[in-house]
């Protein structure tokens, strides 16, 4: 490494998401000296790199909270984002750029690294145009910004590839919009990672902006075939029809695939546009392409598929939370309420071994399902998509071992003790706040297996809920206990 460098100290900001996760370890893995930025330092608690990094927990819409955590970094990158928060996420996403730059400035930052979205196309989406807008307002002060402008990213766990995925694999007849024909540059998720981690490497602070694209320009159209032949499907039939809005694909889209209506809306935006990389903004001279060569679009989807089926998904589109959305800000009792707790607690001592009743708790949720009346869950998680909520497609980043911070379905691990403890959060939409929480007990005769779900509600109707809803607890919680200890037998 350049002398000059070894002193230098990195921010990552959204560190906790699909691509700050994976360029935080490829920097650590460089001997980077790195801290993050984020908003609840629980959600990276299971990252491997957790203990190698500095970690700043705050608001990014916080002045103060920016300018503590940029004191003392030479390259900061920006990585954030505020898509699925509701219809003035423009507004949010400027005010942040704009805090940022300007506690930059304060705190003598050498340079700003962004990832946005190509723009070139004069149609712009308005999560494209807010992109953009987030870009020239961290150029707004006299630090250097180097803006590295990206399409699709395809890599196992993007909320890009998911929908793709989904898309293809449950359609073989789809009646698509117009904008299925609309060219784009795909880029993998390996390659856009190769680029920022050569940014920290440069010598001098650069002030320019840059298309990233793969090899590649077709249509998602073209996109969509290609998958379907890798994964041995047979040829999709699409059928363009020009009463789909944006608006009714994103719902439709919502419905079929793991991604969230919120998050698919700006997405499908995007794709009205022409996302193509303009030659005269390449990076090339400034960093050429990786030794191998840019992964081409069946190279980028083989490579993702690789890393589902191996089960080594390093990050996921979910990852970052949802803990701002909507339907969360609402949630819970104020403080001066005086906050009802309403539990449903059961216990069962099992002569098993801790180490084997943990093997099943830990798998549950996902394709291994949750141990019983799994159409009452999936009934539950289509009634939470149906009011906009993530329900049970996210599924699992692996089927047999969680990390703290993680999605699971519509829950997210918030504690984990491997043999010792699991405890769900629900981020479904709910009148309140809800817990899942396995223990396991080491006790004379064998494990005390204890199951509670804790649920505290907002006001009356939060109240309302939990009884209506409790007939359903009586058979679907029993069911589950009982089942874990079954399979964990019969193992």
């Amino acid at each position: 490494m350049n002398p000059q460098m070894i002193n230098r100290r990195y921010l990552v900001t959204g560190a906790s998401g699909y691509v700050g996760g994976r360029l935080v370890r490829a920097l650590v893995e460089d001997a980077r000296n790195v801290r993050v930025f984020l908003r609840d330092k629980s959600k990276i608690q299971g990252q491997p790199w957790a203990q190698e990094v500095e970690i700043f927990e705050g608001n990014a819409n916080s002045f103060e909270d920016v300018n503590n955590a940029l004191a003392g970094i030479h390259t900061a990158y920006y990585l954030l984002h505020s898509i699925n928060l509701g219809p003035d996420f423009d507004k949010i996403e400027a005010q942040m750029a704009r805090n940022f730059a300007q506690a930059a400035k304060a705190q003598g930052v050498s340079q700003i690294i962004y990832l946005g979205g190509i723009a070139n196309d004069k149609k712009r989406s308005k999560h494209l145009a807010s992109r953009a807008q987030a870009g020239t307002e961290l150029a707004s002060t006299d630090v250097c910004v180097m803006e590295l402008r990206a399409g699709i990213v395809i890599g196992s766990g993007s909320a890009s590839f998911e929908m793709l995925r989904h898309l293809t694999h449950r359609l073989p007849i789809m009646t698509t919009p117009k904008w299925v024909t609309n060219r784009t540059q795909p880029i993998a998720i390996r390659d856009v990672l190769w680029y920022l981690r050569k940014s920290a490497s440069l010598e001098q602070p650069v002030s320019a902006i840059f298309d990233i694209g793969g090899p590649e320009v077709l249509t998602y159209a073209d996109m969509m075939q290609k998958f379907a032949q890798i994964s041995g499907l047979r040829k999709r039939w699409i059928i363009k029809v020009p009463v789909l809005t944006p608006k009714l694909s994103s719902m439709w889209i919502g419905l079929v695939t793991p991604v969230p209506t919120a998050l698919a809306r700006p997405l499908v935006g995007s794709l009205i546009s022409e996302v193509v990389a303009d030659p005269e903004k390449s990076i090339d001279a400034l960093i050429p392409p990786p030794p191998e060569g840019l992964l081409n679009v069946e190279g980028a989807i083989r490579l993702a598929l690789s890393r589902i089926s191996e089960h080594t998904v390093e990050t996921r589109w979910s990852d970052a939370g949802i803990a701002t959305a909507p339907w969360q800000k609402a949630q819970g009792d104020p403080e001066w309420s005086g906050e009802v707790v309403l539990r449903d607690r059961r216990e069962i001592l099992s002569p098993l071994p801790a180490s084997k009743i943990w093997k099943e708790i830990e798998a549950i949720g996902g394709d291994n399902g949750w141990y019983g009346a799994d159409w009452l869950w999936w009934l539950r998680g289509l009634l939470d998509r149906f009011f906009g909520g993530v329900g049970l497609r996210r599924g699992r980043r692996d089927p047999d071992y969680l990390r703290v911070g993680e999605s699971l379905d519509f829950w997210r691990v918030e504690a984990l003790e491997s043999q010792k403890k699991l405890r769900l959060y629900a981020e479904m939409i709910l009148p309140g706040k809800a817990w899942l929480e396995f223990t396991l007990q080491t006790v004379v005769g064998g494990t005390l297996v204890t199951q509670e779900a804790t649920f505290a509600p907002r006001g009356l109707g939060g109240q309302i809920y939990w009884f209506l809803v409790s007939p359903f607890h009586s058979f679907i919680f029993p069911t589950m206990l009982k089942n874990i200890l079954k399979k964990s037998a019969r193992k």
